[in-house]
């Protein structure tokens, strides 16, 4: 298994962790990001080693290539002072560092598969840190809110709460009453002010009603004495 399924399987580890069991979010999501993060050191590290490994490997190919000519100038000495037993030699002698250098070539194009198989896994894993540290942010301050909302609930849904809402509402209840108590108080004593003031009005129109029928009868009085007395 690949470094980054193993670091997939531990993403969904924690993410399976922090919706099983009572834990807590933001403490999850650091820790998930915090492992992609030394996951991601090591994969440095990884390709550091290889290419340090593939770097000695390339030196020692060219080695073994140097050395192999060197036994071939030295059959091609040998051969040309007559000794043919010394060239034979020289040549098993080149032929043996030929094939540690074609062994060596197959070895750094492995080498050269893993580095760039580990390089791509490098970029991959970096922009899956960025991406979960995006969305870390995102999920703490929704883990927060949520948190924050629970709390409120549960809150408002134990005894006490209700209790102390209960006892507001009863308050509020008093208060309307007192102030609608007020108000028709306050309505009677204007109802019964005017009343008294509409009464001496009243008072004061037959008064002079009965000033002018007193008036009246008295003229009447008057205009009937000054008639001529008619004999019997």
């Amino acid at each position: 298994m690949g470094l980054i399924d193993r670091i997939r399987r531990v993403i969904r580890a924690n993410l399976n962790s922090l919706t099983v069991r009572a834990e807590d979010p933001e403490k999850i999501l650091e820790e998930t990001v915090q492992q992609m993060q030394e996951n991601l050191m090591q994969l440095r590290q990884g390709i550091a080693q290889a290419i340090a490994t593939q770097k000695r490997t390339e030196r020692q190919m060219a080695n073994a290539q140097s050395v192999a000519e060197e036994w071939y100038r030295r059959a091609q000495l040998a051969l040309q002072q007559g000794n043919e037993s010394l060239a034979r030699e020289a040549l098993t002698k080149r032929l043996a560092y030929q094939q540690t250098g074609e062994a060596l070539a197959t070895q750094i194009d492995e080498q050269s598969t893993v580095v760039a198989r580990i390089k791509k896994d490098m970029r991959t894993l970096e922009l899956k840190i960025a991406e979960a540290k995006t969305k870390k942010d995102m999920y703490i301050a929704r883990a927060r809110s949520a948190e924050a909302s629970y709390k409120l609930q549960e809150m408002l849904g134990t005894s006490s709460s209700l209790d102390g809402i209960k006892a507001f509402e009863r308050m509020e209840e008093k208060v309307l009453q007192l102030e609608a108590q007020t108000e028709a108080i306050s309505t009677t004593s204007k109802d019964a002010l005017a009343q008294q003031f509409a009464s001496l009005e009243q008072a004061g129109d037959v008064d002079a009603e009965l000033a002018a029928l007193q008036k009246q009868l008295s003229t009447e009085s008057q205009k009937r004495q000054q008639l001529p007395k008619t004999p019997d």
